[in-house]
């Protein structure tokens, strides 16, 4: 068994269904810390075992007892605690977007060119002044 820090502790109590009114989340902390090594933050597997006698003497509950709802929950695996997200409206409603979303956003794909074979498609090669203004755009102004 590898080493457990407090978190997987108390997590292993909580999904076993052992915690509750006389064996709460902070309880199972004091435990830990009280089993572990000083200046280290994981336990090893007699800590673990100290660990749950120290609980079972404190609470005065039978500890074979104990164990035997500890491994049948457990053994089971972990169980994984999630939430759902709530709609939020400026995000999910698309009736409220603005601006270029409003038509769906902007667009990074140029209309009707799919595939360019060659640099000179996409770039204006047309004569310039000495500032680099197309010369074709200096007489339309």
């Amino acid at each position: 068994m590898p080493d457990m820090d407090s978190r997987t502790f108390v997590k292993i109590l909580k999904d076993s269904k052992l915690l509750n009114k006389k064996i709460t989340a902070v309880d199972a902390d004091i435990t830990f810390a009280r089993v572990k090594t000083q200046g280290s933050k994981r336990i090893k597997y007699d800590q673990f075992v100290e660990a749950i006698k120290y609980i079972t003497e404190k609470n005065k509950l039978d500890y074979d007892q104990f164990v035997e709802q500890l491994c049948n929950e457990a053994s089971n695996g972990p169980i994984l605690y999630g939430t759902k997200a709530e709609a939020t409206r400026f995000h999910d409603d698309k009736s409220t977007y603005t601006g270029v979303h409003k038509l769906g956003g902007p667009t990074t794909i140029d209309k009707n060119k799919t595939h360019f074979s060659n640099i000179s498609e996409i770039t204006d090669r047309s004569e310039c002044n000495i500032r680099g203004v197309n010369l074709s755009v200096e007489k339309n102004i």
